[in-house]
């Protein structure tokens, strides 16, 4: 077993599991793809540590026990449509990629570019990455049966991200809210988002998803 085999077992075994990620599809996905593919060359060494890792762009790769708790609450089922916004490098597309049927990432050029190249690399032919506006989503492949907000938080949620979401269908993202991060589930019922705790991280907030502020005098 390699060295990165290892760490990628220690990782699963030591942070995700502990954590109370228990569905079976989403422990192999975490097992089997390659963590450290997906960054760049100089970070891989700390590829497996509980830990978030600039990406550079705005964009971080989530720690593994914040992503596998995300994913564990999508509860995907293996024919899902998946809208993964902020792919950074493609890690988390390539574990959607696993759980679901297609997975459509979004991200800006140059972050796009890394992560089309590793995804190729890895075999991954599930998986679209487009360049556009985080806000804006990928509404003509759409809608979708679940949506990923990954590599930050958000402050507020784009109606036009909410409106790419199928009814019954499920949404996972990171919120900030006074400095302090919450992880919620959204679930779309007769047009509607109803939201719920789910646990506690932070990351920074993503660009364009900052709430407006107001000035008062």
């Amino acid at each position: 077993m390699s060295d990165y085999a290892q760490a990628r077992l220690a990782m699963v075994d030591g942070q995700v599991r502990p954590a109370d990620v228990n569905r079976f599809p989403v422990i192999q996905a975490m097992l089997t793809v390659p963590r450290e593919r997906f960054l760049p060359r100089a970070a891989r060494s700390i590829a497996y540590a509980d830990t978030q890792i600039p990406l550079g762009e705005g964009r971080v790769m989530l720690e593994p026990r914040a992503q596998g708790k995300m994913l564990d609450l999508l509860a995907l089922e293996p024919d899902a449509l998946v809208l993964h916004l902020g792919c950074g490098h493609g890690y988390g597309t390539a574990l959607l990629a696993q759980l679901g049927q297609a997975v459509v990432a979004v991200e800006n050029e140059a972050l796009a570019a890394e992560a089309r190249e590793a995804l190729v690399a890895e075999g991954v032919d599930n998986a679209i990455v487009e360049v556009a506006p985080l806000t804006e989503g990928a509404p003509r492949h759409g809608p979708y049966d679940a949506i990923v907000i990954d590599g930050g938080s958000v402050e507020t949620m784009p109606e036009a991200i909410a409106a790419q979401l199928k009814d019954g269908g499920r949404i996972v993202a990171l919120f900030s809210e006074d400095r302090l991060g919450r992880c919620r589930l959204g679930i779309k019922t007769g047009g509607t988002i109803t939201w719920r705790h789910a646990f506690d991280a932070w990351a920074p907030v993503l660009p364009g998803f900052e709430a407006r502020r107001e000035f008062v005098f």
